[in-house]
C-alpha cells in the first residue's frame, strides 16, 4: 500500500508489520539520465516488491536527498552529512513502527548511502521498538552487478524500463565519450579521489549504451525477486532493542 495516495482512516485498518523505505539521491547521472535516477530506481524497485509480495507491505514516501557530496561538482547535486541522514532514516522507522509498521526494508538505490544504512539500521535494531535491514537493489541483480557504475548501464537501464520519457536516448553516445571506466583513483588499495570529477569529466562511469529497457526489465526481476524473498526472511523476527 501506498502511504502517499492512501488515507489515515485507511491506514489505521492496515495489519501488517512489514513496509519499506525507499531510499535515493538528487544528484548528477550524467548528461543522459535524471538528477532522480537513484530515488525513481528505488521506489521503481520497492514498488513492484509491494505488488509482488503475497501479503500487505506499506511503502513510504521515498527519502530523495543523500550522502552525495562528492557529485558536488556537477549542477543540481543535493546532500546531506551522514550524521543527519542517519538520524532522518532512523526518524522515519520510527514513525513506520509506531503504526505497528515496525519491520522495515530500506530499499536503496545510491552507493554513496551504503555505509550510512549499514550502521543506522544496527542502531535501530539494537536501541528501538523496530527492526530494520538495508537492502541495496543493484547488489541483488546477480552477475549484472558487475556492470555497475554511475549513470551507467544498469541504472539505466532501470529507468529505460520504468521511466522511458526522462532518460535522453540522444545523449548516450556523449555520455559514453566522457565516461571512466572505474570509480575512483586507487594506488596502493586506496582511492585518492574523493569526488567524482576528478575521475570523470561527465559524472558517467561504465556505459549506458549497454542498457536496455530489456534489460532493466530483467533487472527489475532480480531485484524484486530478491526482495520478496528478504521480507520473507525478516517477517518474523523480533522486533525491539536488544539492550
Amino acid at each position: 500500500m501506498d502511504l502517499q495516495t492512501e488515507t489515515w482512516t485507511d491506514m489505521a485498518d492496515v495489519e501488517t508489520n512489514l513496509a519499506l523505505l525507499p531510499v535515493g539521491s538528487t544528484e548528477q547521472h550524467g548528461p543522459h539520465a535524471p538528477l532522480g535516477t537513484d530515488t525513481l530506481d528505488a521506489e521503481a524497485v520497492a514498488e513492484r516488491g509491494a505488488e509482488r509480495y503475497d501479503a500487505t507491505v506499506v511503502v513510504a514516501p521515498a527519502v530523495p536527498v543523500g550522502v552525495a557530496e562528492e557529485h558536488r561538482a556537477f549542477s543540481g547535486t543535493l546532500w546531506t552529512s551522514e550524521s543527519t541522514f542517519r538520524s532522518y532514516v532512523r526518524d522515519i522507522v520510527g514513525s513506520l513502527a509506531s503504526h505497528g509498521w515496525d519491520h522495515v526494508v530500506l530499499v536503496n538505490g545510491h552507493g554513496g548511502n551504503i555505509d550510512a544504512l549499514r550502521e543506522v539500521s544496527g542502531t535501530i535494531v539494537r536501541h528501538d521498538e523496530a527492526f530494520a535491514v538495508p537492502f541495496t537493489w543493484f547488489n541483488a541483480v546477480g552477475d549484472h552487478s558487475a556492470d555497475m557504475g554511475h549513470g551507467g548501464p544498469l541504472e539505466t537501464s532501470l529507468l529505460q524500463h520504468t521511466n522511458p520519457e526522462i532518460v535522453h536516448e540522444d545523449r548516450l553516445d556523449e555520455a559514453a565519450d566522457g565516461t571512466s571506466d572505474g570509480w575512483g583513483e586507487w594506488q596502493s588499495g586506496v582511492n585518492l579521489a574523493f569526488d567524482s570529477d576528478e575521475f570523470t569529466e561527465n559524472g558517467v562511469v561504465g556505459d549506458p549504451r549497454e542498457g536496455s529497457a530489456e534489460r532493466g526489465e530483467t533487472l527489475l526481476e532480480l531485484a524484486t525477486d530478491a526482495l520478496v524473498d528478504l521480507l520473507d526472511e525478516i517477517a518474523d523476527r523480533p522486533a525491539g532493542p536488544r539492550e
